[in-house]
């Protein structure tokens, strides 16, 4: 039996390495079939990747097409890793780069200058985001793909479908207001060209396309974004990332709660059953190896660390499939009312 499953896919910067090693293990699954994707900033980045794999190669089109991608960002092949790098050392790296002086430095300067009182700073993505087969990403065959973006002047989410989703609609996914100047696009319903922010703001990865009465009731999120953090932020930077997170957080956990509450009205017969759908929701992250990452990581590309983080989303989604892969079309295996308690 086919297992449809729907994918969530967080932004999070190069910590999006995670998310390619969770679809790498997805992907050898052969009774598993992609049939929407969502995702925000690196999460639309591996969607793009994804897609258009399946459309070249199935499974494993979808593979190479992925490890391509971060092998440009700049990840190793996992057979060169020293047998002795490991988390402890993922863990060392992310230290060493937060504490380092050229970090800070950077970090000061973006606090203090805006994106416009510098001449312009392309995103570095750009020149690969183009060599995306935007065809195939854009094409009606094969998983649905939405991508969120942040309108700048609504503040609301935009998603973008279809052949809407460009080079620049991703890259507007990605943008983040301190870095970079926001990418403009022209809205074809109105014709006034509207500025996008980094999509995690309003929807991180926007959950709602994926409710579509044609596409499958399960929902896998793939999360990059700790949920909780035991330490309290002291630093400013260790607070301005816990905000991040908080934020990027915020519209999935919202999302995510109006999914339990259809559940509980259609539970006390509030709801009839098939007015609104009962969407299952599955969850893949680690949490406790994030909490050791910092924002340096996010913004710098190790390649070890890459490499690092693909093989703990591999583990992360090996103990999904062992523990959960039976859930899949028939129950939710996120207590999504625990998660709200």
């Amino acid at each position: 039996m086919t297992l449809k499953l729907n994918l969530a896919l967080q932004g999070g910067g190069a910590h999006g390495a995670f998310t390619w090693g969770v679809l790498d293990r997805l992907l050898q699954e052969p009774d598993i079939e992609i049939t929407g994707i969502s995702g925000t900033s690196a999460g639309a980045l591996n969607g793009a990747a994804l897609k258009a794999g399946l459309a070249t190669g199935g499974a494993e089109g979808a593979r190479e097409n992925l490890e391509w991608l971060w092998k440009r960002i700049g990840a190793i092949d996992d057979s060169n890793l020293p047998a002795w790098f490991g988390l402890t050392q993922t863990r060392a790296i992310s230290a060493a780069l937060g504490n380092s002086p050229m970090f800070a430095m950077t970090d000061a300067w973006n606090n203090m200058f805006s994106p416009y009182s510098m001449p312009v700073i392309s995103n570095p993505l750009r020149a690969l985001v183009e060599e995306l087969d935007f065809k195939r990403i854009c094409a009606s065959v094969g998983p649905a793909f939405y991508v969120g973006a942040t309108n700048v002047r609504s503040g609301k989410a935009r998603v973008f479908a279809g052949n809407e989703i460009s080079a620049d609609a991703i890259l507007a996914s990605a943008c983040l207001p301190t870095l970079y100047r926001a990418v403009e696009i022209e809205d074809p319903n109105t014709g006034r060209t509207e500025a996008y922010w980094d999509g995690g703001y309003t929807g991180n990865p926007p959950l709602f396309p994926l409710y579509d009465a044609e596409l499958p009731d399960d929902i896998l999120v793939i999360n990059i974004n700790p949920l909780e953090r035991d330490a309290i932020p002291r630093t400013p930077q260790e607070i301005r990332n816990r905000i991040n997170e908080i934020s990027f957080n915020t519209s999935l956990l919202r999302e995510l709660r109006a999914i339990d509450f259809v559940s509980r009205l259609i539970d006390e017969g509030t709801l009839t059953e098939g007015r609104m759908k009962r969407l299952r929701v599955h969850m893949i992250a680690d949490d406790a190896l994030m909490n050791d990452l910092s924002v340096a990581t996010k913004m710098m590309p190790i390649p070890a660390v890459l490499s690092r983080l693909k093989i703990a989303g591999q583990d992360a989604a090996g103990a999904f499939l062992a523990k959960h892969k039976a859930d899949i079309g028939k129950r939710s295996s996120v207590d999504l009312r625990a998660m709200f308690s």
